[in-house]
């Protein structure tokens, strides 16, 4: 698929959206699609030029009024495609699970598949065990690969967190003296009850509000 643009040129308009639509916080989402094509399921010829897509909605997001209080989450199976690295607009489940935690008085659901969590809904899963190492599940074709993953362990690593990457179940994440998710719009979000059980003291951890502020920290500092 080729570049429909150069970078210089998509930043143009990443600026041009935010100050036309008035954004002070919020956020910024583009997508990038191979273009039109006839309805047969098959990819477009490869001059079609490819359809950019870029919106801005503003919210709030440096004080999250979730990331002050902390999630609740439910458990559900994981029945999603077997590519979940893969990211494309393959949500319908993630959208069915997302809208169960609200219908069962949840912020987000935390997906199980053998036993073991594999992701959020549409965020990172992570746990803080009783003698302070953090744990996620490695990077495999079972989660998505997330930007903000990546980033927020490079920031513990540098912190001086014990890292370990394996797959952790809900009887241990119930043991856990912390919970997080971690995304590119909640980036690092306390979750302090799974079905209903605390997690921990029932608060925002230390380990999580610090990752959170070292984000929005370097965050802050990269802007462009």
């Amino acid at each position: 698929m080729p570049t429909p643009m150069s970078a210089p040129e998509l930043l143009a308009i990443h600026r041009k959206l935010v100050a036309d639509n008035k954004v002070d916080e919020g956020l910024i989402y583009m997508q990038i699609s191979r273009g039109n094509a006839d309805r047969d399921f098959n990819f477009p010829s490869k001059d079609t030029p490819p359809v950019v897509v870029m919106f801005t909605q503003a919210r709030p997001v440096l004080e999250s009024p979730l990331a002050k209080r902390g999630l609740k989450v439910i458990t559900l199976p994981d029945i999603r495609w077997g590519r979940r690295d893969i990211k494309t607009v393959q949500l319908l489940y993630p959208s069915m699970v997302k809208n169960a935690a609200y219908q069962a008085g949840a912020d987000d659901a935390w997906l199980v598949q053998d036993g073991f969590v594999t992701e959020a809904s549409s965020a990172n899963a992570y746990i803080v065990t009783t003698d302070g190492k953090i744990v996620t599940r490695g990077l495999s074709s079972d989660i998505l690969h997330g930007i903000t993953r990546k980033a927020v362990l490079g920031f513990a690593e540098e912190a001086g967190y014990l890292l370990e990457e394996r797959p952790f179940t809900v009887a241990e994440a119930l043991e856990a003296q912390e919970a997080f998710i971690t995304s590119a719009t909640s980036f690092v979000t306390s979750v302090l009850s799974i079905d209903g059980q605390v997690i921990g003291e029932g608060v925002v951890g230390p380990v999580s509000r610090r990752l959170r502020d070292v984000y929005i920290e370097k965050a802050v500092s990269a802007r462009i």
